[in-house]
C-alpha cells in the first residue's frame, strides 16, 4: 500500500484528490495539509509517508520550499508536484530542490494515480508539456528570440550524444526521458523490458556522471 499526502491550500482540491486517490486499492491518502511548512511537519511525524503529492503556489510555505524541506528529513518521501503551465519561474529551482515528479493539474485522475505508483517505483516523471517548456527555458538563456522554437522542436529533435560516449540504444533512452516518459512507457516504446530499461538507464547516469532522471532530462534538453 503506498502512503500518500496531500498538500494543497485548495481544500476542494484536497478533498476531491482524496476521493479520487482511495479508489484505488493500491494507493492510502494519510493526511491533508494546506503548505508546504504543514506537509513538512506531517511528514516528519509519520515517517511512513511514501509520496507528497505537492501542489506548488501555497502561501506561509510554497511547494519548492515544502519540497526542499522535506528532503532534508531522514527517510524523506518522493515528491509529484502538481502544477499549472505557467509555474515555469519555480520548476527548475523545484528540481533543484529534490523533487520527484511533476504533472500538470488538467491531467486526467488515472495519469495523477499512474504518476503516483510510476515515481514510488524510482522513477523521476515530467510531463512532456513541462519537458518541452522546460527546453525552452533552457535554450532561451543563451539565444534570444528561441523561445517558440525551442519549445516545438528541442525535445522532439534528435541531438547526438555519441561524444559523451552514448551508444544509439542509449541515446534513444535519453531521449524518451526528455519526453518526459517513465520507464514503463519507454519499455513499451522501444519494446524492452523494464529491468532493460533501468539497467541503460544506470549506465548512462554512470557515463554522464549525473544523479537521476532529471538531471539526465535536462542534460539533454539544454545540449
Amino acid at each position: 500500500m503506498i502512503q500518500v499526502l496531500i498538500v494543497d491550500d485548495d481544500p476542494f482540491i484536497r478533498e476531491s484528490l482524496k476521493l479520487i486517490l482511495d479508489l484505488d486499492p493500491e494507493l492510502q491518502v494519510i493526511g491533508t495539509c494546506g503548505n508546504g511548512e504543514e506537509g513538512y511537519q506531517f511528514a516528519q511525524q509519520h515517517p511512513e509517508t511514501d509520496i507528497v503529492l505537492m501542489d506548488i503556489r501555497m502561501p506561509v510555505c510554497d511547494g519548492v520550499e515544502g519540497t526542499r524541506k522535506l528532503k532534508t528529513l531522514d527517510s524523506p518521501p518522493s515528491v509529484l508536484i502538481l502544477t499549472t503551465f505557467d509555474d515555469d519561474e519555480y520548476i527548475v529551482q523545484a528540481i533543484r530542490n529534490g523533487a520527484n515528479g511533476y504533472l500538470l493539474k488538467n491531467v486526467p485522475p488515472a495519469r495523477i494515480i499512474s504518476g503516483i505508483k510510476s515515481v514510488h517505483e524510482g522513477n523521476h516523471l515530467i510531463h512532456p508539456d513541462i519537458a518541452r517548456k522546460l527546453a525552452g527555458m533552457l535554450n532561451s538563456r543563451d539565444e534570444p528570440h528561441s523561445y517558440m522554437n525551442s519549445n516545438e522542436n528541442s525535445s522532439r529533435s534528435e541531438k547526438d550524444l555519441s561524444d559523451r560516449g552514448l551508444t544509439p540504444a542509449e541515446q534513444d533512452i535519453v531521449r524518451h526521458i526528455a519526453d518526459g516518459k517513465s520507464n514503463k512507457e519507454i519499455a513499451g516504446a522501444l519494446f524492452l523490458s523494464e529491468g532493460t530499461v533501468k539497467n541503460y538507464i544506470s549506465e548512462i547516469l554512470g557515463k554522464l556522471a549525473l544523479r537521476d532522471r532529471t538531471q539526465i532530462a535536462i542534460f539533454y534538453l539544454k545540449k
